[in-house]
């Protein structure tokens, strides 16, 4: 049993959840104030099913992805050793886990409160969508971003139950930054992309374009931090977190000297946890020193 867990956790690869779990921790704090006016019951609550939310999105996204990639998966060579061509796992036992988990994270919604209940399935269903964007758009980099970006837009509203611009520049931020790393993720596969018609940058254009595209993408990610930290005065904190976030790029695209791609994946693997957990230490430091989210409007 444990066995049949840990193969589960391995397939929707638990590890990448730290990509998008900061910014919506993050986001939680600012539209929750820094919970000063919750008990800790409450607090404690609401952290709780917005992880669970988080978890068990991602847990359908990934699970999805894999059940809609397995031919691709298989003809693949560095993808034919996932859990499903390899046959570690069953279809049916991950279309059982893709739906328990997507049970759960409609059930999780609803009880954060009615606004993000009733828009759990819709969301539920654009997650699994981003799966087949691969078959007929190159710009399925950063509807993978989107997707990953609604993260901080759902915590926002779990906690306030209303839309608004301050989770949206979050998301576009996280849309460009995942967006441009997908590419240089995709660039291992760009031969094979080629061959079985599937829609990728680094198939379309070549990987020394699409690294391009990818530094690009980046550079208006920083721009949108930047612009970010003016609109709403972010503070001190803020601004050396967009530095550190500069520098990691900067590191990545123009002065590391290995050109070997599964180091330059590896690198960017650890970018990306860093970037996450910088944005969400800006966030929460903005509270901390006295920000005030009523103040946003």
């Amino acid at each position: 049993m444990l066995k049949k867990v840990l193969e589960f956790g391995h397939m929707v690869r638990f590890s990448h959840s730290l990509f998008a779990m900061p910014f919506a921790l993050g986001s939680m704090w600012v539209a929750a104030n820094g919970f000063r006016d919750m008990n800790w019951q409450e607090t404690a609550k609401m952290v709780l099913l917005i992880v669970l939310c988080m978890v068990t999105a991602r847990n359908s996204a990934m699970s999805f992805n894999r059940l809609a990639d397995t031919e691709i998966d298989a003809k693949n060579p560095r993808t034919s050793k996932r859990h499903l061509p390899d046959g570690r796992l069953s279809k049916r036992s991950v279309i059982a886990f893709l739906a328990v988990n997507g049970v759960l994270f409609v059930a999780f919604a609803f009880m954060l409160q009615p606004l993000a209940g009733a828009l759990a399935l819709p969301v539920w269903l654009l997650l699994l969508s981003y799966s087949y964007w691969k078959r007929f758009s190159w710009l399925c980099h950063w509807f993978l971003g989107f997707a990953i970006g609604m993260s901080p837009l759902g915590a926002w509203i779990a906690i306030r139950g209303e839309f608004a611009l301050f989770p949206i520049f979050l998301l576009v931020i996280l849309m460009l930054w995942m967006g441009g790393f997908d590419i240089i993720y995709a660039t291992q596969d760009e031969e094979i992309d080629r061959q079985m018609g599937l829609h990728s940058v680094p198939a379309r254009f070549g990987r020394k374009r699409a690294l391009q595209i990818a530094f690009w993408s980046h550079v208006c990610m920083i721009a949108l931090c930047a612009a970010f930290g003016f609109v709403w005065k972010m503070g001190a904190v803020w601004w050396v977190v967009t530095g550190l976030m500069t520098g990691a790029i900067a590191y990545i695209h123009l002065f590391r000297k290995s050109d070997d791609l599964d180091a330059m994946n590896r690198d960017f693997f650890l970018a990306n946890v860093a970037v996450s957990l910088l944005v969400m230490v800006g966030l929460v430091a903005w509270i901390v020193l006295g920000g005030d989210v009523n103040a946003l409007a």
